[in-house]
């Protein structure tokens, strides 16, 4: 059951920020797993809990440790994080509702964070042709989250004859409507599950949408 993080969570990630090594991490070990692994992995299976009877969707929960083969410099990572999202390939091509903590803070909500060309085309063609379909579901998302979804966009925009479909035609990657918490009272209690669980089910709607154009 998932009780919320703790300060000690935060003293562990500002920790290995600042003794990014094998003799730190090990003598903190045991603070890395009650503080930082078990409350995430708690909180993403909970999260999880209403999409089990989605198909296709899992979950995924990070480690501390880097990937070796990718040589970084560092052996340990800065942050933790749990991702609901299809079983593909490669996360960062799809949609993903997250939670992640860093030293800072936590974020969390929906993220696409590097879609195909192909994907984008997709996505272009299906509100072409249907809207308000998508208009629509924007506007109730933005509405109910209380604030906007945001994305990365081209400089020159793909050409549109609708210009509602303007600023979407100008999407380009890391669509996005996340929320940031500080570290303090927000993070450190079981309340915490259900504003991200409530947050997660406003964004299904998004998250739903954009797994229709996966490549």
């Amino acid at each position: 059951m998932f009780t919320g993080f703790t300060p000690e969570t935060f003293d562990f990630l500002w920790g290995i920020r600042m003794n990014n090594n094998r003799d730190w991490f090990l003598e903190h070990k045991q603070q890395y797993v009650t503080a930082l692994y078990e409350p995430m992995k708690a909180l993403g299976q909970e999260l999880f809990s209403p999409f089990l009877d989605k198909p296709g969707n899992i979950l995924k929960v990070s480690r501390i440790y880097r990937d070796a083969r990718l040589h970084h410099p560092d052996p340990y990572k800065e942050s933790l994080w749990i991702c609901i999202r299809q079983d593909v390939e490669w996360w960062a091509e799809n949609p993903c509702l997250y939670f992640e903590i860093t030293p800072e803070g936590a974020s969390y909500g929906f993220f696409l964070w590097h879609p195909r060309t192909a994907s984008m085309e997709n996505f272009r063609r299906r509100i072409t042709a249907y809207p308000d379909e998508f208009l629509n579901l924007i506007r109730t998302t933005e509405e109910a989250v209380g604030m906007g979804v945001t994305a990365e966009c081209y400089k020159r925009p793909k050409p549109t004859d609708n210009p509602a479909l303007v600023p979407y035609f100008a999407w380009k990657a890391q669509i996005g409507c996340v929320r940031d918490a500080a570290p303090g009272p927000a993070l450190f209690g079981p309340e915490l599950k259900q504003e991200v669980a409530d947050f997660f089910e406003k964004l299904t709607p998004l998250y739903e949408y954009f797994n229709q154009f996966k490549v």
